[in-house]
Formats: structure tokens, C-alpha cells, sequence
């Protein structure tokens, strides 16, 4: 699978990222001129020039541009060892580790990020179940595993980030400063993208030391079918469920973990312990039968049973037993934040 990782450089490249985005906005305004030939009075490298022009000038759902890395494609790289050469810019990156494959690189003001092909771990027969339960509000996402009783919950600045945001892009907007709600949005984008990453690669290493499989609910199209009030729909339209999502399952690929999909239906209104349908206020689920626990880990606990169910692991499970350890309770339930991993 293809993956890219980005090594720190020491070079000065002020004058060539300007020229970059100079050709970038040359290729959005002459999609019918994408040659070199019409850019090289601006003096930047001819391949890198072409590899900005193929990419800005093809692409028409990009309108506008704030930054633009130096793009060098494969065929114009070289490996010396286990380095990789840079023609264009004359430089020397010292890889970590043995790269077999480069895809291509892209440079920016301090670094080098390089795609490769990285080679899929072999999956592992998981031990113990994994259930993550995403949502809009509170934490982001609530781990249970099903054989310890315990739980994680993760990223919960958010849903506070978020709400940081909005309330600064509507001050904005107001003032008719909408350049500056663009550049907003786009730093909104980049921090929760970096705590979803952190947030996945916490689930993964857990899911690695635990040698389990991790269940997630299908969430396809829950925007179109839910209702709420607005600040709630606001929630929902701003989550990035979908990118934590992958960013769980391609790191899970790689390091051999198994991932499965369930049904959403009831995993928030069932009791994990007892299997009877029960009442959810808010954070807090209560069964008939008296046992109280917060709707998150509840449901993060029945993600949890049906990812056994499908894999086939505990028989007991299969003849409709749904008990759950004893060490399952809101005692064992660990607040962590991902931010700090």
C-alpha cells in the first residue's frame, strides 16, 4: 500500500516556493497551456515546473491557492544506497530505513515528504475485540475491549475546536473578512486531522499489544438521516468520522490488524450486558433490568460483542450469551488524551 513519510531538510528554498506557486497560478488560469515552455521565464526548475502544471492545470475543482510544495517525480529521483538523490534541487536525503520502492516527493519550506510502497503485514488471528464508538459530541471516540473491561476515550477537544472556529468564522464573516474565514477553516482542517491521526495510531498500538481486532460501526450516509437541533446538525456536518476511519484502517493493514464493519442500529440502545433494550439520556444509559453506564462505553462494549460474532471466535457468543466481565464497570474506564501520546 502506498504510504509517505516527511524527513526534516536544512535547505533554503524561499525563492523556489514562490516561483512554485507563480506556476501553480499560471496552470489555474491557462488550463489550455500546460507546457513548460510558458513558465520557464520564471525560472524555476523544468521538471518541477511540470509536475505543478499537470497537477493545478488538470484539476478545475481548485479555484485558488495559499501554498504550493516543489513536486519531483519518480522518474526524476535517484537512489545511492539507501539514500535518495534529488536532481533538481541537489540534495541528499538520508532515509530511516530501507525504502524499496519511491513513488515520488514533495518538498515544502522544512521538509521532504517521500511516497513509497509499503509492504501490508500479515494479518494476525485476534485474541481479544476491539469496539470504537465514534461521536459528534464529548469524546470523538470511545475504545472498549470486550476481555479486560476496559475503556479509552479519546479526543475530546474536538468538538471544542470546532465550536472555537465556527464562533471565530462567524465574527469574520460578519466583519467581511472572508479571505481570513478560508485560511481559518483550513487550519481547523489540519488540527483535527492531526488528533485524528494521533487518535488512530493510539487505537492501533492498543489493538497491536492486545493482539485484537478492531469493530467499527458503518456510518454511510448518517448525515442525510439524522435530525437534531442546529447545533447538533452543526456537529454532525463538521465531524471527520469518515477520515478517522481510514486513518484506522490503513494503519491497522499495516501492522496486521484486522477491521470489521457493523450495523449501527441499537449498539446505543442495548444493554451490554444483559442484551435487553434499554433508555439513553444523553450520556448516561440505564437498563431495565438497573444496570447504569455511560451510553458511550455501553455502546462502545456492543461494537465490541459483534465484531466476535462475526469472526467467529467465542462459540458462546454464537448460542447467544452477551455477559460481560465483572471489570467492566465505570471504574475501569481511562480518560486519555491523544494529544499528549
Amino acid at each position: 500500500m502506498n504510504k509517505t513519510i516527511k524527513i526534516k531538510h536544512n535547505l533554503n528554498l524561499t525563492e523556489e516556493l514562490k516561483k512554485a506557486i507563480k506556476v501553480a497560478q499560471f496552470a489555474i488560469d491557462n488550463r489550455d497551456m500546460l507546457s513548460t515552455k510558458y513558465v520557464s521565464y520564471l525560472g524555476l526548475n523544468a521538471s518541477i515546473s511540470n509536475q505543478i502544471l499537470r497537477k493545478y492545470g488538470r484539476n478545475k475543482k481548485i479555484k485558488a491557492i495559499h501554498s504550493v510544495p516543489l513536486m519531483i517525480a519518480k522518474s526524476n529521483l535517484r537512489r545511492i544506497g539507501n539514500d535518495l538523490w534529488i536532481p533538481p534541487l541537489k540534495h541528499l536525503v538520508k532515509l530511516p530505513f530501507e525504502i524499496k520502492t519511491t513513488r515520488g516527493i514533495e518538498v515544502t519550506k522544512d521538509y521532504v515528504y517521500i511516497a513509497y510502497d509499503a509492504d501490508e503485514a500479515k494479518q494476525i488471528t485476534p485474541k481479544m475485540s476491539i469496539g470504537v464508538d465514534l461521536n459528534t459530541t464529548g469524546h470523538c471516540a470511545v475504545v472498549a475491549v470486550q476481555e479486560t473491561g476496559k475503556v479509552y476515550k479519546l479526543g475530546k477537544k474536538a468538538y471544542h475546536i470546532h465550536n472555537k472556529y465556527k464562533n471565530m468564522r462567524k465574527s469574520l464573516q460578519k466583519q467581511g473578512r472572508f479571505s481570513l474565514v478560508v485560511k481559518l477553516k483550513h487550519r481547523e482542517s489540519l488540527i483535527i486531522r492531526d488528533l485524528n491521526h494521533k487518535i488512530s495510531r493510539f487505537i492501533v498500538d492498543l489493538a497491536v499489544k492486545q493482539k485484537g481486532g478492531v469493530s467499527l460501526e458503518k456510518l454511510q450516509g448518517i448525515r442525510n438521516s439524522r435530525k437534531g437541533r442546529k447545533s447538533f446538525k452543526y456537529a454532525l456536518h463538521s465531524w471527520s468520522y469518515y477520515q478517522l476511519q481510514k486513518f484506522i484502517e490503513y494503519k491497522a493493514l499495516l501492522a496486521g490488524i484486522p477491521v470489521t464493519y457493523i450495523a449501527p442500529q441499537y449498539t446505543s440502545q442495548t444493554c451490554s450486558k444483559c442484551g435487553t433494550l434499554g433508555e439513553r439520556n444523553k450520556k448516561v444509559f440505564k437498563c431495565p433490568l438497573g444496570h447504569v453506564e455511560h451510553a458511550d462505553s455501553n455502546a462502545a462494549f456492543n461494537i465490541a460483542k459483534l465484531f466476535k460474532v462475526q469472526f467467529n471466535i467465542d462459540r458462546d457468543m454464537l448460542k447467544g450469551s452477551t455477559g460481560l466481565p465483572q471489570m467492566a464497570t465505570l471504574a475501569s474506564v481511562h480518560k486519555t488524551n491523544p494529544a499528549t501520546l
